[in-house]
């Protein structure tokens, strides 16, 4: 399965072959090419063909059959980012306020963010530990929090989208937990939220962020005053 560097370079490289991600395209580290009046290494070789052919290694991988999770809008502003523009003339050629760009800019690195979590998770689960997750804080700890890394992957497969989204919410107690689990990591421990800053992170994943934000505090995971207005991680 192709890397995260891989997909940065346009190419996975297996021993002594380059392959292009998108074509069958591949090269030999052992064997120079030419092209015009020079000859080049396999590394530069592919370079080349990945500009030539596919548009460089960023336009391959928006524009590849595999859905990367970014909408067309975000698409197109990730290509004009690329070229080094400014918000105001991204503004100008897509014929909206800079103040739209800035924000469209933002949910672009929230998707890289979460994209980065989820390559993480997979570096992690690929080390094939058999042992059982800890359970986090909360304020009953039984036999619901003996959840293993393959429940775990499983379940965020199941129920979260490529974008995030968790388009139904679960009965059953470990995959609400494991949902619950994944959900914090928009929560900052160091930082304290007010109800409305909560439900916003929360509408990114959920439609009914009540409901979540509900049982956010009936596993532990959130702690908040009595009156309701600041909520914060709970980490004991």
């Amino acid at each position: 399965m192709p890397t995260s560097i891989d997909y940065t370079r346009g190419y996975t490289q297996v021993g002594t072959t380059l392959s292009c991600l998108y074509c069958e395209q591949q090269y030999a580290t052992t064997e120079v090419y030419p092209s015009g009046d020079h000859y080049y290494q396999a590394t530069a070789a592919m370079t080349q063909h990945l500009s030539a052919t596919h548009g460089g290694a960023l336009q391959a991988l928006l524009h590849a059959d595999a859905d990367c999770g970014l909408s067309a809008s975000l698409t197109t502003l990730a290509e004009l980012l690329a070229q080094g523009l400014s918000d105001s003339v991204i503004a100008q050629r897509l014929g909206v306020a800079s103040a739209t760009v800035r924000s469209q800019k933002f949910k672009l690195r929230a998707k890289v963010a979460a994209a980065t979590r989820l390559v993480a998770l997979g570096e992690l689960l690929a080390l094939n530990d058999d042992t059982l997750l800890p359970a986090p804080a909360a304020t009953q700890v039984d036999a619901r929090y003996a959840i293993t890394p393959a429940e775990r992957t499983k379940t965020l497969a199941t129920f979260v989208d490529a974008t995030g989204r968790i388009a139904t919410w679960p009965s059953k107690e470990k995959r609400k937990l494991i949902l619950l689990s994944y959900l914090m990591a928009d929560f900052d421990v160091h930082k304290n939220y007010s109800e409305s800053a909560v439900n916003a992170i929360l509408q990114q994943h959920v439609s009914d962020y009540v409901t979540v934000r509900r049982n956010l505090i009936e596993y532990g995971l959130l702690a908040r005053t009595p009156d309701g207005r600041t909520y914060w991680v709970k980490t004991a």
